[in-house]
């Protein structure tokens, strides 16, 4: 008998690291722009503990909403968490310290491979053949496709347990999570709102289309995108459709070279129909702009927006685009 289709899905992706408790601590912090930082840090796994930064208001309040800022991919190994912080990097990619100075509690984390979770420079530097970069998160992938794992089980694990930290702080209000991010933080807000239902509201900027129409383009991507067998069971419409009734906000750049348009539309079409049929059609919502790779000024106010809208229940700016579907 044929698996359920989410437990088809599973099955694509592999084992996942024992579930452990995060264990947070907090290291201290100091005030910049306008917002508290924190270092945070927390175990993902047996003997694997990653540091992250949180960010608050300054102003005292009752519990928030909590969001997780997954960072973008860009080929940048050295940064990560810092970039959507708003300590380093592209200021067009700083959502993380956008949020908090709204008011939410933000907590950015680093995917392994990038800024504090990449082979130390001391190695990459004496070691013989040590791997850096994207040999390395090639190496990873790779090592874990041989232990029946994959890169994307792993993120997913890891974003879990970074959810368990943000929900555990006592000025967060655990039913009010949300997620966002570019890129390969794009792909990872789909997979997540898919895969834990925590998240109640999600943003993805120029982060999926359909793996078929990828494939079809021989558009190369990061490691964690290629999850195996899944185009045997599924494609991206039917993660995209899973997360329904929960909340999602789909951005693209309609000249976006490495997210094919129509794959996009195709998502759109597909999970529109599914919040439909949950009566809920209104927590789906597709937006182009005449762009590329990017997440421009003004659908960055689209997705805050959006996350106003699910987790506390503000309205939307008359600045937002209307929706595709």
């Amino acid at each position: 008998m044929p698996l359920p289709l989410r437990d088809a899905i599973l099955a694509c992706l592999g084992d996942f690291p024992a579930p452990v408790a995060p264990h947070w601590a907090d290291e201290g912090g100091f005030e910049r722009h306008g917002v508290r930082y924190s270092r945070i840090t927390y175990d993902v796994a047996a003997g694997e503990r990653v540091a992250a930064w949180l960010l608050r208001p300054l102003e005292p309040a009752s519990p928030r909403p909590g969001v997780l800022a997954l960072h973008q991919h860009a080929g940048q190994f050295y940064i990560g968490k810092a970039e959507a912080a708003g300590l380093a990097g592209d200021a067009n990619i700083q959502y993380g310290l956008d949020l908090a100075r709204r008011g939410y509690v933000v907590l950015c984390p680093d995917h392994l491979a990038f800024e504090e979770r990449r082979p130390p420079e001391y190695e990459r530097v004496e070691r013989p053949g040590a791997l850096a970069d994207g040999a390395y998160e090639t190496w990873l992938g790779k090592a874990l496709l041989t232990e029946g794992a994959s890169l994307q089980a792993k993120y997913l694990s890891d974003m879990s347990r970074a959810l368990d930290v943000l929900a555990a702080q006592p000025d967060v209000r655990p039913d009010a999570l949300g997620c966002i991010g570019h890129s390969l933080g794009g792909q990872e807000s789909v997979w997540l709102a898919w895969y834990d239902d925590r998240i109640q509201a999600a943003v993805s900027s120029c982060g999926v289309s359909m793996l078929s129409a990828i494939v079809r383009d021989r558009i190369n991507h990061n490691m964690a995108l290629w999850v195996p067998g899944l185009l045997k069971v599924a494609d991206m419409d039917a993660i995209v459709a899973g997360i329904a009734p929960r909340a999602i906000l789909l951005i693209q750049g309609e000249s976006d070279p490495i997210f094919p348009l129509d794959g996009v539309h195709h998502i759109g079409r597909t999970a529109a129909h599914a919040y439909a049929d949950h009566g809920q059609a209104d927590r789906f919502a597709l937006t182009t702009f005449p762009g590329g790779h990017a997440f421009p000024a003004e659908m960055r106010k689209a997705a805050y927006n959006w996350l106003d809208l699910w987790l506390t229940g503000r309205q939307r700016s008359r600045r937002t685009p209307e929706p595709l579907w």
